[in-house]
């Protein structure tokens, strides 16, 4: 990286979240600029020429995440970045390369919808889109920052799980967490763990491009190294040729599912605060997670035994924290910048009467502010007095 470590950097939260995935080793970019997401792209314009990277600008997104995948498949740490129209032209390449097992990384820094919406506002509405966007059962990681150190160190995440499970995964900020700026030190080279995929360690002639393995994750050779292989959306055998062998098809897609279910431990990112002897939970993510904490102290000052807990990975959901949580709180307030995305998520998991749960829903371009989140958890406390 040309940027300077190690010292204080006044840095947005797109131009960390390019740094984080120039210190993961990223060496290409394909993308096509669109607001609040092109930051990310003039940076990676700008440095990935520098270390001998690739920087494409593709003629829409769809032509995008192909080019990402192709680069990823011949060996490249890939990624893009988008909003939300742009996520939406993806979703069929996502799917193709949750499919085919093609590590990249997708980028949306969501603002208002649908359609076109408001370009130049923020909100969180891509959050079920990022985990059920493309058709089928596939696995989702989705990471979610909510500052400008997590946008450089959440990337950072996001290309070693993608890396070491051959599986896309979404950052999903917002338009605050991308424009706003915040002075940062980042770690040096030394300091930050980077993770390569896994390569074959045996010849060509043994080579299985899908092979089952204990993990469940399979060596991937690059192409021009020498391996020979089959890559298709359609489903496939360990070789990569398409197949409707039930036998076949039910391994393939139970492998799919076992890259979350074995491996919960690695992703399970959660932020927790005061949630000692919390009685009153906030669950906020993103920008909306800064608003919490502060509602949270406030709330304290009051008297009022608040907590919270912000998911830094939204997909696969942190359900054992939460359903911790729930057994041990009367109450539980989900701000979000949405209808309540991810409410009905913690919904879900909960033996709560009605009303225990709520959400704070913002659907303008205003951002969720400490003081909504506080009158509104008082509110709650009131009515059940």
């Amino acid at each position: 990286m040309s940027i300077k470590t190690g010292v204080p950097l006044l840095l947005s939260g797109n131009e960390a979240v390019a740094y984080g995935a120039l210190a993961a080793g990223a060496k290409f970019y394909g993308g096509y600029p669109i607001t609040p997401s092109t930051e990310i792209a003039e940076v990676m314009a700008a440095e990935l020429p520098r270390i001998g990277g690739k920087f494409i600008q593709m003629e829409d997104e769809i032509a995008s995440l192909g080019a990402v995948i192709g680069a990823s498949i011949a060996g490249l740490k890939s990624f893009t970045a988008t909003s939300g129209p742009g996520f939406s032209l993806m979703q069929e390449h996502i799917g193709f390369a949750a499919m085919a097992e093609v590590p990249c990384v997708i980028v949306d820094v969501m603002r208002g919808g649908p359609s076109t919406g408001l370009p130049t506002k923020t909100s969180q509405s891509d959050v079920m889109q990022a985990k059920y966007g493309s058709h089928g059962d596939y696995p989702s990681i989705a990471i979610a920052p909510s500052s400008v150190m997590e946008c450089f160190t959440l990337t950072v995440k996001a290309f070693n799980l993608s890396e070491k499970y051959r599986i896309p995964v979404i950052i999903l900020s917002d338009e605050i967490v991308g424009h706003m700026r915040e002075k940062v030190i980042l770690p040096g080279p030394d300091e930050i763990e980077v993770i390569d995929r896994m390569q074959p360690e045996v010849p060509p002639e043994w080579y299985q491009h899908y092979a089952d393995t204990i993990t469940g994750v399979s060596p991937m050779a690059n192409f021009g190294e020498g391996y020979r292989f089959h890559i298709t959306g359609l489903t496939h055998d360990v070789s990569g040729f398409p197949t409707e062998r039930s036998d076949e098809t039910t391994a393939l897609l139970e492998k799919f599912r076992n890259k979350e279910n074995h491996n919960t431990h690695d992703l399970l990112m959660v932020d927790e605060f005061c949630m000692e002897d919390a009685d009153f939970c906030i669950v906020a993510y993103g920008s909306v997670g800064r608003s919490a904490r502060q509602a949270v102290k406030m709330l304290r000052q009051e008297g009022v035994k608040a907590g919270m807990i912000r998911p830094q990975i939204l997909w696969p959901f942190p359900k054992f924290p939460v359903e911790n949580m729930l057994e041990r709180v009367s109450h539980v307030l989900v701000p979000e910048m949405n209808v309540g995305q991810l409410r009905k998520e913690v919904e879900r998991l909960a033996c709560m009467p009605r009303g225990m749960i709520q959400g704070l829903n913002v659907l303008d371009p205003s951002f969720i502010t400490a003081e909504q989140i506080h009158d509104k958890a008082m509110e709650m406390i009131s009515k059940q007095k």
